[in-house]
C-alpha cells in the first residue's frame, strides 16, 4: 500500500485524459457500434460516469462499517446499457463524482487503507483493491474507446 499517493494523482488525472479522449473521437465514430453486443464509445463514457455513484457509495459503506457485504455490479452481456446521462452530461458528472471521491479519500489515515469488506467476485477485498480496481477500471473502458475508434476492422477484438 505504499502507492496510494500514486493511486490517487493517477485517479485526479482521468478526468482530463477522457475528455481528451472523448474529444478526439470524429463524433460520428461515438454512437458508432462496431460489433454485435459490443459497447460504442459513448456508451463506455457514460458507463464511467454513472458507476462512479456506485462506487462512491462503496467507498462510504467500508469507512462507514466494519467488513461490510459488497453487492457485485454486472452488466447484461446481451443488451446494451440503458444510460441515466447522455454523453455530453457523461464528461461533467464523471469529473465531479471523481472530484468527490477524492475529498474522502485524500485525507485518510493509513489505517482507514487496511479496512476490509467482502465481495463474492474477489479473494480479497478492501478500500485499497477498490481504489486501485477504480483506476483500472477507467483506463480499461479507456483503451477499450481507443481501440473502437483507432482499430482496423479486420484487427479489432470481439
Amino acid at each position: 500500500m505504499n502507492d496510494v499517493a500514486e493511486i490517487l494523482t493517477s485517479l485526479e488525472q482521468v478526468p482530463v485524459i477522457l475528455a481528451g479522449l472523448v474529444g478526439a473521437v470524429p463524433a460520428t465514430r461515438l454512437t458508432e457500434r462496431r460489433r454485435k453486443g459490443a459497447w460504442t464509445i459513448a456508451e463506455h463514457a457514460v458507463h464511467l460516469a454513472e458507476a462512479q455513484v456506485r462506487i462512491f457509495g462503496r467507498i462510504r459503506l467500508i469507512l462507514s462499517e466494519d467488513d461490510p457485504e459488497i453487492a457485485p455490479f454486472i452488466p447484461d452481456p446481451d443488451a446494451p446499457p440503458k444510460p441515466t446521462v447522455t454523453l455530453a452530461e457523461a464528461l461533467p458528472v464523471f469529473a465531479a463524482e471523481r472530484a468527490k471521491q477524492l475529498s474522502i479519500l485524500r485525507p485518510l489515515p493509513a489505517a482507514a487503507w487496511r479496512r476490509t469488506a467482502r465481495h463474492p467476485e474477489y479473494d480479497a477485498y478492501g478500500l485499497y483493491i477498490l481504489v486501485r480496481h477504480v483506476l483500472l477500471h477507467d483506463h480499461w473502458h479507456m483503451h477499450r474507446m481507443e481501440e473502437l475508434w483507432l482499430t482496423r476492422e479486420a484487427l479489432l477484438a470481439a
